[in-house]
């Protein structure tokens, strides 16, 4: 209830005209004030006419008056700035350290309001807990706010690549080497990959990128992924591993200790063809921010991520043995635009930030309006819940959504939650 209370004071959905302190006085709410996360008060600097008088100071809101002294707040030198006591119950008169009484004020919050807070509050995480009413919402609220959280997301990943920018000493083609490694995990080996290409550096990998093996060697030797020598062995294996350990003892490297997810997955999904598919981009030359820049269309991109592999590649997902299904090309057309949502916009828009180019920035998310909706497990809940995708910008922003605000309980924060929270509220 004590959230719900924080909530209803926050947005000045409690106190009308006719709100009275316990003693009778008229309560006119000037600034609210700013909700305390921390130790103290729940609101910060608010400003609240009282009578004919006006306090500025913090506020404090209890379900019960008493609270007040079951938390000590009676003795709590903090607290002698509250001009202000809110609380559901009257049940006691409350005091500052120095004996001075506080203006109280009773908020009265509905039994229906109060539910509707703890649903949204406590869902389970798997759970969408609006999927009854958000498709009753007015589609104005749908269109503002997801594309508010559409764009918060491209701007997060912008400025994830901006501060590589930074750590590499404003190397943008380093950068980008990083940015597609992440990309490369696709999410479930994300970490690691970008792990390793930040141990592994374009700089350092440049100087032998006119040998494949060589690349090979040091992309699958620092990520610990060739393995141990045995008999019958692919000879391709062992030419990996004699030429890791002559790199590893000439330039002192050491494998990273990098965790791997590859059970319960797929072939196509584990991470050595992937890095196969790096290290053919880095021997043909790696020039991604470039060629991006060049690139007019969603083909043109698409064309820069559709790799064909050579050699030993070209039939295998892993140094076991090939599996059915294994063709030279590296990533499917639905793993290639992904990579373009996650890497190449995301380098763009970076790049165009950092010139204070608005056009260039504006086109990335024209660029995302273009490709077709991610399928994934959030798309299709929020589909049942009546939100449809059809474009990369919504799928992002329902992604953005889920991932930031359902799945960390911020419900009270997204519009959404606070649209149904306030009509409750307002009954």
């Amino acid at each position: 209830m004590e959230r719900l209370m924080q909530f209803v004071w926050q947005h000045r959905l409690g106190v009308d005209t006719n709100t009275l302190t316990a003693d009778g006085r008229r309560v006119r709410i000037i600034d609210q004030g700013r909700l305390n996360t921390d130790a103290g008060p729940d609101f910060f600097n608010a400003s609240v006419q009282i009578g004919d008088e006006t306090w500025a100071g913090n506020v404090e809101i209890h379900v019960r008056a008493s609270d007040w002294y079951r938390h000590h707040h009676d003795t709590d030198p903090a607290y002698d700035s509250v001009i202000l006591h809110v609380v559901q119950h009257d049940d006691a008169p409350v005091y500052r350290k120095n004996g001075t009484v506080i203006p109280q004020m009773v908020m009265h919050c509905s039994p229906d309001a109060a539910k509707r807070c703890n649903m949204l509050l406590n869902h389970a995480p798997t759970t969408l807990p609006c999927v009854n009413t958000i498709k009753s919402l007015p589609h104005i609220y749908h269109t503002d706010w997801l594309t508010a959280l559409a764009m918060e997301r491209l701007y997060k990943k912008s400025t994830r690549i901006l501060d590589i920018v930074a750590q590499t000493g404003g190397h943008w083609e380093g950068a980008a080497y990083v940015t597609l490694a992440r990309g490369l995990g696709f999410g479930l080996n994300s970490e690691p990959f970008e792990t390793l290409a930040k141990n592994l550096p374009l700089k350092f990998l440049n100087r032998h990128h006119d040998e494949l093996q060589t690349v090979e060697a040091l992309l699958f030797g620092q990520a610990k992924l060739i393995p141990d020598p045995s008999d019958g062995e692919n000879p391709y294996a062992s030419r990996l591993r004699m030429e890791f350990d002559f790199m590893a003892r000439k330039f002192g490297l050491s494998p990273v200790p990098l965790s791997w997810k590859m059970a319960r997955t797929r072939p196509q999904n584990f991470p050595h063809r992937r890095l196969a598919l790096l290290a053919q981009m880095i021997h043909q030359g790696f020039y991604l921010v470039g060629k991006l820049d060049d690139a007019r269309t969603i083909d043109d991109m698409r064309g820069l991520f559709n790799v064909e592999l050579t050699g030993f590649w070209t039939n295998n997902y892993t140094f076991a043995g090939k599996g059915g299904g294994c063709t030279p090309r590296a990533l499917s057309r639905a793993s290639i635009d992904t990579l373009i949502i996650n890497v190449a916009i995301p380098l763009l828009h970076a790049r165009a930030t950092s010139r204070g180019d608005l056009d260039g920035m504006s086109r990335c998310a024209e660029l995302l309006e273009q490709l077709g909706s991610e399928e994934n497990s959030i798309v299709r809940l929020f589909a049942e819940a009546g939100v449809e995708s059809t474009d990369a910008f919504t799928s992002q922003a329902l992604i953005e959504l889920r991932r930031e605000y359902c799945e960390k309980k911020k419900c009270i924060y997204c519009r959404f939650g606070h649209r149904m929270l306030s009509a409750e509220i307002r009954r």
